[in-house]
């Protein structure tokens, strides 16, 4: 650290996932968007990291246009950085938002690219007080009432709030405490801040590389909506709720891709349209459509 060398092999690393990008198609529009992605990555694992790392003084934390795996334009992501060692205590209210749920996960996208989940809980087993307001425990010991179990491995948390209709519905308001946790931080230490640099370039690569491979499998069977297993998107850091359906389009101008499918007989359902990054597009447009919608 006193010398530099963390910091530099940290801007170097970046160059490295940058090959992820040319694994995608060579127009000036992809290419653009690759390398965005990956600004976008960096800028989210540097705050998971390094300003956001600590488990015992977590923070329930939006997604900022980073999007990540195929991410839904109906949902409102939040995320906490945790340990499975620790008692955590989630508060707030439900909102009226469609659909909640939330999952304690072990992230390895650094090491090898899946995100598995350690607990889940969601609104089939949710206890809301007569007020709307919720109190979850998050640990490794079974509790009384609303109980998101942990891991031995678990590092972090994901909130996910689904719209069915975004001009009615609200969403939930959430905090996060760790139970017995300090009152507040502790100065920097050299040997974590150089942990911390190289663990959000890994990140990076990892998540770039693993869904840069998914778009790569899909690109197998254009045109289709095929199951190609749900086990590789549940290791992905998937709901376990969701059955996820993934396909390529490739169109000539002027052709169409028509998907004709009986309704699913479900509380939620969507399709949208992603980039090659496995980014959903630009909100603003109409790149989705759901069971409200």
């Amino acid at each position: 650290m006193l010398s530099g060398e963390e910091w530099s092999a940290f801007c170097r690393a970046p160059e490295k996932a940058g090959e992820v990008v040319l694994r995608g198609p060579a127009t000036s529009l992809d290419r653009a968007e690759g390398y965005r992605y990956l600004t976008r990555l960096l800028r989210e694992m540097l705050y998971s990291t390094v300003e956001n790392a600590d488990p015992d003084l977590p923070r329930l934390h939006q997604l900022d246009l980073t999007k990540i795996g195929a991410d839904n334009p109906d949902n409102v992501y939040l995320s906490a950085t945790i340990r499975g060692d620790r008692t955590y205590r989630i508060t707030g209210r439900r909102g009226t938002i469609a659909y909640f749920s939330i999952g304690s996960k072990a992230n390895r996208y650094a090491r090898d690219g899946t995100m598995a989940s350690t607990g889940e809980l969601s609104d089939k087993d949710l206890a809301v007080g007569p007020d709307g307001t919720v109190k979850i425990i998050a640990s490794a010991s079974p509790q009384p009432g609303n109980w998101l179990p942990l891991a031995p491995d678990s590092t972090g948390l994901v909130v996910r709030q689904t719209y069915l209709d975004r001009h009615t519905e609200v969403p939930g308001d959430w905090h996060i405490e760790c139970v017995g946790g300090p009152a507040g931080p502790e100065p920097v230490a050299p040997d974590f801040l150089a942990s911390a640099l190289r663990r959000a370039t890994m990140a990076v690569h990892g998540t770039a590389a693993t869904f840069a491979g998914w778009t790569e499998l899909f690109m197998s069977r254009p045109n289709e909506l095929p199951d190609f297993g749900q086990e590789m998107f549940q290791r992905a850091g998937g709901n376990p709720e969701i059955f996820y359906l993934h396909g390529y389009w490739t169109l000539q101008p002027g052709e169409a891709w028509v998907i004709e499918t009986a309704v699913p007989d479900c509380p939620y359902w969507n399709f949208q349209l992603n980039n090659w990054w496995m980014e959903s597009l630009d909100h603003a447009r109409k790149i989705t459509v759901n069971k409200h919608t």
